[in-house]
């Protein structure tokens, strides 16, 4: 990314202020944990929904205030995955299981983990209910339940992805096939998309484009391929400074992109995409492809949709400053499954996770909270093979860099940030 020699020296201090901005805490003991069950007891002093980013990193912070045995995590699944590494896994750059850890060896010591599926929450009474008709009463509920993804939202999905030619970064079962795809590229049309829908990681729909045409100069393919980013957005990217020099790649690329295309229908059997042209109702357009990338609508998990925790759309109601629940002051919210106006990224996890830890501490004490979140996150635009843009900004779309650099520049040392550092800081620091 070329004040390199400036940055290199000190890149694993910046790193590590940017990922886990506004500040580490101390590092607390972590072992093997594998005793799942369901509900060991039926009242923890916090409880924790959802085993993700966010609420690992909670439940570890909690598990300092209140003690082992206190804390329980519900979460039924058994791998935990480190999802920004799979736009590199799609691109060929990195293997689906360097993404992948056992759900218990990322569970603090002393957390119990409830291996379960929330079925409903009830804030008046202070309990959830999981499945067995199982009831869990809680003092302090956080919850951390990311997003929902929903291809079958779109016509002949997710049964179109057992022919070839099709993938989908989003997905542990879909991330190898988008690699098989660009492998097997002949000639024609190569087909990026962002749904009409709020989505994790926003960047990740066109960072697989450029890796995409990268691939396709190195091996000699890219003129016979016409490469398209049909999006839902009537921009690149939501933040100025970064969407110009996305523009001039763009543009340098010889990349087609097409606003305001919403992919509606995808036939597998013909290898052809149908969009709606989100400007002329009822239009559509219907194009071949040699490869597709399908970015599937998304949206809050069903448990959360007409919950008295969520507001109408869904999303977990909290206050954008505090993380604090707008009408229940015993409840909490982290990450994608929350209706902070911000990007829905691990970095703001990460960011979240500290003025949540300031929160909580003081409602523990009767007081009002203080620490501000100010909506940073962060997406490290991966523009090739070895080359970064990394964006940061606040909710109000301003850049909030960590390197006093030009950040909106290709940067190789930001790359082996992206692709080497944070998966380390993620399992080693992060989540602990």
């Amino acid at each position: 990314m070329s004040a390199v020699g400036a940055v290199s020296s000190c890149s694993s201090l910046h790193f590590c202020v940017w990922l886990l901005k506004p500040g580490m805490q101390r590092m607390s003991s972590f072992g093997l944990h594998t005793a799942a069950r369901c509900a060991a007891k039926d009242y923890y002093e916090v409880l924790v929904l959802g085993g993700g980013a966010g609420g690992i990193a909670m439940s570890a912070r909690m598990k300092r205030k209140v003690g082992a045995g206190n804390v329980a995590v519900v979460e039924p699944s058994k791998t935990h995955y480190y999802q920004p590494l799979w736009t590199l896994v799609g691109g060929g750059a990195k293997q689906l299981a360097a993404s992948a850890r056992p759900m218990g060896s990322v569970m603090p010591k002393g957390v119990e983990w409830i291996k379960s599926q929330v079925t409903a929450l009830d804030p008046d009474k202070n309990c959830v209910w999981l499945e067995n008709d199982i009831k869990v009463s809680y003092k302090y509920l956080i919850i951390a339940l990311g997003i929902s993804l929903h291809y079958e939202k779109i016509k002949g999905l997710p049964e179109g992805f057992n022919h070839p030619k099709i993938g989908s970064n989003y997905s542990a079962q879909t991330v190898e096939k988008t690699w098989r795809a660009l492998q097997d590229f002949k000639e024609g049309n190569a087909i990026f998309t962002f749904p009409n829908t709020p989505v994790k990681c926003a960047g990740a729909p066109q960072k697989i484009m450029y890796l995409s045409d990268e691939y396709l100069r190195k091996t000699g393919k890219r003129s016979k391929a016409n490469i398209m980013f049909n999006t839902s957005l009537g921009v690149i990217f939501a933040v100025k400074k970064y969407a110009d020099a996305l523009l001039e790649v763009i543009k340098d690329r010889n990349l087609a992109v097409n606003y305001k295309r919403n992919l509606i229908e995808v036939r597998a059997d013909k290898q052809e995409a149908v969009f709606e042209n989100l400007d002329k109702p009822g239009v559509t357009e219907v194009h071949q492809y040699e490869m597709l990338h399908v970015t599937p609508p998304m949206g809050p998990p069903a448990v959360l949709i007409n919950s008295p925790v969520s507001d109408e759309s869904g999303w977990v109601d909290v206050d954008k400053e505090t993380l604090q629940h707008k009408k229940y002051p015993n409840v909490f919210g982290i990450g994608d499954c929350t209706n902070l106006p911000t990007s829905k990224t691990a970095a703001a996890v990460a960011a979240q996770s500290g003025v949540l830890d300031k929160t909580i501490s003081l409602v523990m004490k009767n007081e009002l909270p203080v620490k501000k979140y100010d909506g940073y996150t962060s997406c490290p635009l991966v523009t090739g093979y070895n080359k970064v843009i990394l964006a940061e900004f606040d909710y109000n779309a301003q850049p909030l860099e960590t390197f006093p650099i030009d950040q909106s520049k290709e940067r190789a040392t930001m790359y082996h940030m992206k692709a080497d550092m944070m998966p380390l800081l993620y399992w080693n620091a992060l989540l602990k």
